[in-house]
């Protein structure tokens, strides 16, 4: 059944939408357009968004070990073009894949960022969901996963950025330095004060 739900998703494929499904799938790609967006909000963004950064930093990292160092090695579910090799490789993309398909390490990261923007800001966070889900559904589209992968991930990736929203949110609690900086927008070499 998975297949056919993949192969409903290859019959949208169009001269249109190809680009547009490619485009945003790459912005999941090996996370680096998230860690950007984390370092802005760390460095270059209103201080306010200093916690948001910390957090999509946990995040991704928790997404990083357990998606792709944990699960996907775990499961080692071959990929859905493996299985089924009449499923069209649009711009090459079956070529550059070379890991497991359980789960979708875009989806869980996309997700994982999301939701720790989310739970310090609805407005910002709001908009960050929608762009998970258009990363969540590229990969449908491109038929790199299979829609169980990219559920499971969207699942698993939400629970990672509400931990790391905790997990933040005990650190400035127990740390006077960090609420500081991270919080109030103290200069980072408070950090180091004594």
């Amino acid at each position: 059944m998975e297949l056919q739900i993949l192969h409903w998703f290859e019959s949208l494929h169009n001269p249109f939408l190809n680009p547009i499904m490619y485009g945003i799938t790459m912005l999941g790609e090996k996370g680096i357009f998230l860690i950007l967006v984390a370092l802005a909000a760390l460095t270059v963004l209103p201080k306010k968004y200093r916690k948001v950064g910390l957090t999509m930093a946990f995040a991704l990292i928790i997404s990083l070990i357990m998606c792709n160092g944990v699960m996907k090695n775990a499961f080692a579910r071959v990929r859905p073009f493996n299985v089924d090799t009449s499923f069209e490789s649009l711009y090459n993309i079956f070529a550059t894949i070379d890991d497991w398909s359980f789960p979708s390490g875009h989806t869980s990261a996309a997700f994982a960022a999301a939701l720790a923007i989310f739970m310090w800001y609805k407005k910002e966070g709001g908009f960050a969901i929608v762009i998970a889900a258009l990363i969540a559904i590229s990969r449908l589209y491109l038929t790199v996963h299979y829609p169980t992968d990219v559920l499971v991930s969207l699942i698993l990736g939400s629970i990672y950025g509400i931990i790391s929203y905790y997990i933040v949110k005990f650190i400035m609690k127990k740390s006077e330095k960090m609420r500081k900086v991270f919080d109030e927008g103290a200069p980072y070499k408070t950090l180091f004060q004594k």
